[in-house]
C-alpha cells in the first residue's frame, strides 16, 4: 500500500532529522515507528483508564457499605508535618 501524507514543516523536519541521524533508513520507517508508539501509548492509556474505573467502582462499593468517613485535611496535614 502506498500513501502520501502532508505534514507541517516542523514535523517534516523532525522526520528528516530522524532519517539523517542514521537510526532510520527512510521517512516511512520513521512514520511506521511513530504509529507503533502511538498505538502502544493508546493501549497504555486505555489500561490506565480501566484501572481508574475499577478503583472508582471499588470506592463506590465502600461508600454504599458505609465503610468511609469524613476526612479532615487539616488534621492530616498537621500529622504529616509532625513526622518530618
Amino acid at each position: 500500500m502506498s500513501l502520501n501524507v502532508s505534514l507541517p514543516i516542523e514535523l517534516e523536519n523532525r522526520v528528516r532529522e530522524h532519517v539523517a541521524s542514521g537510526l532510520y533508513g527512510s521517512a516511512s520507517e520513521v512514520i511506521r515507528e511513530a504509529l507503533r508508539l502511538f498505538e502502544a501509548y493508546q493501549q497504555a492509556q486505555a489500561g490506565s483508564l480501566q484501572l481508574l474505573k475499577s478503583d472508582i467502582a471499588k470506592g463506590m462499593v465502600d461508600v454504599r457499605a458505609a465503610r468511609v468517613s469524613v476526612v479532615n485535611m487539616d488534621n492530616i496535614k498537621s500529622e504529616g508535618r509532625k513526622k518530618k
